[in-house]
């Protein structure tokens, strides 16, 4: 006769996650704890690009700034522990650091809000190595259209 095996807590763990995903899912539910309370939202996403290394940092205080310029009306805030940009309570477009999922490039990319339709496709996230001054306008120009 078998018998029953008592569940541990590493049997209620979730395959398939790795350990930079299970954390990205425990800043998100911090961050809408957070929310609820009346956090600066803009102070923590200064404080995530402030806790970055070398190019993330650097990139991530360019596209802030970027989007403050030219989408003001984008509201900053957290989103699984990377800099955000929500209108109207929802991500608009958001940057992610190469280090957050140890991956060859950072992202900046775009959610279903930003509306950026263009015919039957179009892009919703770019890689991100470096940012010049072409890739700086392109940005500028997405995030215009994103916000309005």
């Amino acid at each position: 006769m078998a018998t029953a095996k008592k569940a541990t807590k590493a049997d209620k763990s979730y395959d398939g996650f790795s350990a930079e995903e299970r954390a990205a899912m425990k800043e998100h539910a911090k961050e809408m704890k957070a929310a609820k309370a009346g956090a600066d939202a803009e102070a923590e996403v200064l404080a995530k690009i402030a806790e970055m290394d070398g190019s993330d940092r650097e990139m991530a205080e360019k596209i802030h700034a970027i989007v403050k310029k030219h989408a003001p009306e984008l509201t900053p805030q957290t989103w699984y522990g990377q800099p955000a940009y929500k209108k109207d309570g929802k991500v608009v477009c958001f940057f992610q650091a190469k280090a957050k999922f140890k991956t060859r490039y950072a992202t900046f990319g775009f959610q279903e809000a930003a509306q950026l339709d263009e015919g039957g496709m179009w892009a919703t996230s770019f890689a991100l190595t470096k940012l010049g001054a072409a890739e700086e306008k392109r940005i500028a120009e997405l995030v215009k259209q994103a916000a309005g």
